[in-house]
């Protein structure tokens, strides 16, 4: 059976061309021990291979910090799942995720979260009287029988399809 061969090297900071000692694992191990324990090495030591990469403990922890768009992406995703469950104001998603309102507010307006609870309103151009409102965008289209993209064009300057007026309303 081979040993492995080790070098003990101050683990505060780490420098694997001037290690502290080099030998098989087993022994290094016990010195490693010994050493720390009598005082000699009044510091933390780390056994490694030959040959590996040693980070310091500054650039561990900076490789350990989250990428603020995973943060975001994360934040998204509980701010939609809370709103499947139910969840239509902004209070309410931001209390369910303990996500700042201010957040979720600033989320939902830069990536045009649908959250929402507004509806799709169809006012007949020359009888103000017959309305259609469906709370879903593909009813609607299937109710005056108009694409989607029309009617999306249309509600964003109150144009007509189909001799419909369209509007979305914020339900209150």
């Amino acid at each position: 059976m081979t040993k492995t061969q080790v070098l003990v090297i101050n683990a505060d900071l780490p420098d694997i061309d001037h290690p502290l000692a080099m030998g098989p694992e087993p022994e290094m191990f016990k010195l490693a021990q010994h050493n720390y324990k009598s005082g000699e090495w009044p510091f933390p030591v780390r056994l490694v291979k030959p040959g590996t990469k040693v980070r310091s403990d500054a650039a561990y922890l900076a490789s350990m910090k989250q990428d603020p768009k995973q943060g975001e992406r994360e934040d998204i995703k509980a701010i939609r799942q809370a709103h499947k469950h139910g969840k239509h104001s902004l209070r309410q998603i931001s209390d369910s995720t303990s996500i700042e309102l201010k957040r979720v507010k600033d989320l939902a307006h830069k990536y045009s979260l649908p959250l929402t609870n507004d509806y799709w309103r169809a006012e007949k151009y020359n009888n103000p009287d017959e309305v259609i409102a469906y709370q879903t965008l593909a009813r609607l289209c299937e109710k005056i029988d108009a694409p989607e993209f029309s009617i999306r064009k249309a509600s964003m300057s109150n144009g007509v399809v189909n001799g419909y007026y369209i509007s979305r309303v914020p339900k209150v």
